[in-house]
């Protein structure tokens, strides 16, 4: 038996469904599929019939669930009549007479038998004559007396030679119909849920495109134990392309929704058909659900709340009775042993959020909050029972601020250290109750800070913007003027961590609070003067040392605490630049140099999670899961040659930045690094993509290095190498060095395969240059790397291979191989390192080149290196074909059996391969023979003038003829 592809995960269920339908003669058997509602039954079936009609064989299928007749015998009759009627011989009209005088002479309850005995023998006959199977799907739905019937038929009166086969859900208590076919069968054939790497490949067919894992990680929770079902897997798919919830970056599918905001389809129908096994819920019970959804939302209840509400609310008997003991009978709602009542599927939870419902949902939580403050009192219950704290946030203005506030903070105090998390939300919803004036607000706001900061929650300690920003405008902040500039202290650093501008002067989102924070807080703009440096936005001025009003604000002493002091902040800030005034804020001794060259590395590639990690040491509280941890894992990846897992990192901070309820700006760098990725490997298309997305305006080494390779392999060669030194010139001026090594680098490599020696040795005197004023371990690789080449030292090209190394960055590592096929006596071997190298990366055709023209001026043989992802698929060979010869969306559509909307993503995938920005720069290429030459296209495919393509080879002349 084939394979059986088109259904996913469900190869070898439907080689058995399909070995029965083929089953004849004796053999023939009768085998009951049976599954969940969305598990995919009918799915299976089709996809087995297809394939034994394929093969020949005859399958009919049998429907007595909503024919006219009663049911029981006589319904089952009425379809085997209209299988019957499909069975074309000349001994069809003395079958069909037998049935119908059968059910006429029989129509009494004792005629049954008689009835039955008739069918089964007319059956058998008819596929003695013509063999055929039978498939019955639903058998769920079949009254219990026509499932009776026909259990009783499969028993006692089975037609010889009729394979069978049923589908339908498991039989529930009390459906007796259901259980005889499940005693009649001879097989039954469980389908199981479907397996991680099947959901993945589910989801990937359904978009048409890869994706990426965290969106395939973020159905699968929201599922929960209906991750393995295909249709709840496709309904939450559905739910999320309706709402706009993807966004496609490097063809790949990325999610642009929190995670708990994933939801199953709206429509009451397929919701309740999908989710509630016992049969779809009425109206009322619907609106029920609805209301405990939104009521589970917000804060934790157990059974123990519910039971101590007086009767003046909802009634303990009609709340728990009516709605949530059905609930929990379904298997929809759980109750763990502490008595916690949750949603066994988060998407079901959110799309019954998304129903409209009567029931109010604010009272039930206050609700619950007063049963045990009327009792006990408020900071006792706050105390006792932190969990109140999420009660009181979800009652709103249905309780007292003054009862909420207490409450809330002793709950916060008491939970801070065996649930930091909740302990944060408490904080939060009693900072949004209590006024600005409130002695209490600064404390609230200090130990609020110091909990996110020790558990690296940067997203909680940026929610405190509004209220610190409040605090500080009121009269009152000089009360408590150290504790309000810690907290705009770990504000600002939070904001760094999320990629976003802290108030330094620039910020134009602050608003007059933002600005009453640098006003009152100088603090926190000694953090916006990290903003250039790590490519946050613009460069902005030093950090003043003197606040308007009050004393000089040095900070935390150096050393104490995990907020950087002030002169670890000057650190942090001139680290980008020269090494000139750094000596004063520098660790004494080995130490003091060990830092400053992991300080120098991270900002060279602005990473400042790793920039504070190497000022702090032991001191930093950690990235947690902020954009700038997610980037610095992204620099490692690449480092270290991973750049499949640095793209995806790339990926998720680009999502992120565009995620609905994540405060993340957008990361310059990431696209920066993205960008270059894409450009080594010769993926123009998805390079550009990434460099649009920075604006034009923006200063960075790291964004500098990145465009002139996409200019570069663009062919605008010139303007490249002009626009490289111009924006080498302006990040000088702005005080940003680190990393201009990087560029320097490039556009020297770029002057040899010119072969334009001025600029070559420009390059190396502007290296030179920089390594005396910089003198970081990157400036000086790329000085003895410049050397090398230039001077032609294999000594000194050597000595930056061992450097670079034992740093670890595997693409200039391989810059250093290249330099030394240039120049070396062992060119062979360094001919094969960077080959290996190169394939390593999954380096493309640009690199390629370059070793190409190495090759042939050294007279060596170059090693066929393309990775097999370079070249166009079969269906985008043929859609280029079709765009050539002028046919429109619609035609393509037709002629491919794809949406017009496929089309459209086809070609808009095949433009960023390409790097063609219209369909006649495609056509164009196609029919010149540009996509074959650029190893575009396999070897001995067709081009549309007829011809076929020879096996691509580097073209001739100068690099920028190339493209």
């Amino acid at each position: 038996m084939p394979k059986c592809g088109p259904v996913v995960g469900r190869d070898s269920e439907i080689r058995e469904v399909a070995g029965t339908l083929v089953s004849t003669g004796a053999s023939a058997r009768t085998l009951l599929l049976v599954g969940g509602a969305g598990t995919g039954k009918t799915a299976v079936l089709e996809q087995a019939r297809r394939t034994v009609v394929g093969q020949g064989a005859r399958v009919l299928r049998l429907r007595c669930h909503d024919g006219g007749e009663a049911p029981g015998a006589a319904a089952l009759a009425e379809g085997v009549h209209q299988v019957l009627t499909k069975v074309h011989d000349r001994w069809s009209p003395a079958r069909t007479g037998a049935v119908r005088r059968t059910r006429l002479r029989n129509s009494g309850r004792g005629g049954e038998l008689t009835l039955l005995s008739t069918l089964g023998e007319v059956i058998g006959d008819a596929a003695r004559h013509l063999p055929f199977a039978l498939m019955i799907d639903d058998v769920e739905r079949m009254p219990s007396p026509t499932a009776s019937a026909l259990g009783l038929l499969l028993r006692v009166f089975r037609p010889a030679g009729v394979p069978m086969v049923l589908a339908g859900r498991p039989p529930h208590p009390g459906d007796e119909g259901v259980r005889q076919l499940t005693v009649a069968a001879d097989r039954l054939l469980e389908l199981p849920p479907l397996r991680p790497v099947d959901v993945e490949a589910l989801v990937v067919r359904r978009l048409g495109r890869p994706v990426e894992p965290a969106l395939v990680t973020a159905v699968v929770r929201a599922l929960g134990p209906m991750a393995g079902t295909p249709e709840a897997v496709l309904s939450v798919l559905d739910s999320m392309a309706e709402r706009g919830d993807f966004l496609e970056l490097d063809g790949h599918v990325c999610l642009t929704e929190p995670e708990q905001a994933l939801r199953l389809t709206t429509d009451a129908a397929r919701l309740s058909r999908l989710c509630w096994p016992a049969g779809p819920p009425g109206a009322a019970a619907l609106d029920a659900a609805a209301a405990v959804a939104r009521n589970l939302e917000h804060a934790e209840i157990r059974l123990d709340d519910l039971h101590r509400l007086k009767p003046g609310g909802p009634r303990r008997a009609g709340l728990v009775d009516r709605t949530l003991t059905p609930l929990v009978a379904d298997g929809i709602l759980t109750v763990d042993e502490d008595r916690r009542i949750a949603f066994a599927v988060p998407a079901l939870a959110a799309a019954l959020r998304a129903l409209p419902t009567r029931h109010a949902v604010s009272s039930l939580h206050a609700l619950i909050t007063r049963s045990l403050t009327d009792r006990l009192g408020a900071e006792t219950a706050g105390g006792g029972c932190p969990r109140l704290a999420d009660h009181v946030a979800a009652a709103g203005s249905e309780l007292d601020d003054a009862l909420a506030v207490d409450v809330l903070l002793a709950a916060a105090r008491t939970d801070a250290r065996s649930d930091w998390s909740r302990s944060v939300r408490a904080y939060s919803s009693a900072l949004r109750r209590l006024p600005p004036h409130d002695r209490r607000t600064p404390g609230v706001l200090r130990e609020s800070a110091e909990l996110s900061l020790r558990h690296a929650d940067h997203p909680g300690a940026l929610a405190l913007g509004e209220p610190l920003f409040a605090c500080l405008a009121a009269p009152s902040a000089e009360q408590d003027r150290e504790g309000l500039e810690h907290v705009a202290g770990v504000w600002a650093l939070a904001a760094l961590h999320e990629h976003r501008l802290p108030p330094c002067g620039v910020d134009a989102d602050a608003g007059p609070g933002g600005r009453a924070a640098v006003e009152y807080a100088p603090a926190a703009a000694g953090f916006g003067a990290l903003v250039g440096p790590y490519g946050l936005g613009p460069v902005t001025p030093r950090p003043r040392t003197q606040a308007p009003r009050g004393p000089a604000i040095t900070g935390p002493p150096s050393g104490t605490g995990p907020l950087p002091s002030a002169a670890e902040l000057r650190l942090l800030a001139g680290a980008a630049g020269s090494r000139a005034g750094l000596s004063d804020v520098l660790p004494p001794g080995a130490d003091g140099v060990r830092t400053l060259d992991l300080l120098r590395n991270a900002t060279a590639y602005a990473d400042l999670a790793g920039a504070l990690a190497a000022v702090l040491g032991d001191r930093c509280p950690g990235a947690g899961s902020s954009t700038a941890g997610l980037y610095h894992a992204m620099v490692r990846a690449y480092l270290r040659g991973d750049w499949d897992r640095a793209l995806a990192s790339a990926r998720r901070i680009e999502a992120r930045s565009r995620t609905r309820g994540i405060a993340a700006g957008p990361a310059q760098a990431a696209r920066a690094l993205a960008a270059d990725i894409h450009c080594a490997r010769g993926e123009l298309g998805y390079a550009r993509a990434w460099l649009e997305l920075v604006p034009g305006t923006v200063i960075h080494p790291l964004v500098a290095w990145a465009r002139l390779g996409v200019r570069y392999w663009s062919g605008r060669v010139e303007e490249a190498m002009e626009e490289a030194l111009d924006e080498v010139r302006r990040a000088r001026r702005s005080g940003l060095l680190s990393g201009i090594e990087k560029v320097l680098v490039r556009y020297l490599s770029f002057a040899l395969l010119e072969a334009v020696p001025q600029a070559m040795e420009r390059a190396l005197d502007e290296l030179e240059a920089l390594d005396e004023e910089v003198g970081s371990p990157m400036t000086r690789e790329a000085v003895l790397l410049g050397r090398g080449v230039v001077r032609r030292d294999a000594d000194s090209a050597l000595a930056a291979l061992r450097a670079v190394r034992r740093r670890g960055d595997a693409y200039l590592e391989l810059l250093c191989h290249l330099g030394l096929v240039e120049i070396g006596d062992d060119s062979e071997r360094w001919l094969a390192e960077a080959t290996r190298g190169a394939q390593a990366l999954g380096i493309g055709r640009a690199t390629r080149t370059s070793l190409g023209h190495m090759t042939r001026r050294r007279t060596l043989v170059l090693p066929r290196v393309r990775a097999a992802r370079d070249e166009l698929s079969e269906e985008d060979i043929e859609l280029t074909t079709m765009v050539s010869r002028g046919a429109t969306n619609r035609q393509i559509a037709a002629r491919l059996v794809w949406s017009e909307k496929t089309v459209e993503r086809r070609l808009t995938r095949l433009f960023q391969r390409t790097g063609c920005r219209s369909r006649v720069e495609l056509a164009a290429a196609w029919l010149d023979g540009s996509l074959a030459r650029r190893d575009l296209v396999p070897d001995g495919v067709r081009g549309a003038a007829g011809r076929s393509f020879p096996a691509p080879a580097p073209a001739p002349g100068t690099p920028s003829g190339r493209r």
